[in-house]
């Protein structure tokens, strides 16, 4: 993983579903293992969430540590390789080539005026 953020930083990723595999993809994930849980609490992981737009995921977290920090951690986890493993029949891109999460790139930020 070459991408990091600073602890307390927003990182956002993307994966595409395979066609029609967004019902099962929402099943999932409202029965997140409890094991799972811990291990993301355990990582440094602050806030976790995901929206899904048809077969287009968004995921967006903060960590304490930073997010290679929180990766490192839990790609250790044999929770999260059993996770990501029962998820794979469902994506069809979640990585490059690399094995690079699909990270999004901010290109526009509106703070407010008083920022």
């Amino acid at each position: 993983m070459s991408r990091d953020s600073a602890p307390g930083d927003y990182v956002q990723f993307v994966y595409h579903l395979k066609p029609g595999a967004g019902p099962e993809y929402d099943r999932r994930h409202a029965a997140v293992w409890p094991e799972l849980l811990e291990a993301i609490g355990a990582a440094g992981i602050e806030d976790y969430r995901i929206w899904r737009h048809g077969e287009i995921v968004v995921g967006r977290m903060r960590t304490r540590h930073g997010v290679a920090a929180a990766n490192a951690f839990m790609a250790a986890t044999a929770i999260q390789k059993a996770w990501t493993a029962s998820l794979l029949p469902l994506f069809e891109r979640y990585q490059t080539e690399d094995g690079e999460p699909l990270w999004l790139d901010e290109v526009f930020r509106f703070a407010g005026a008083g920022s």
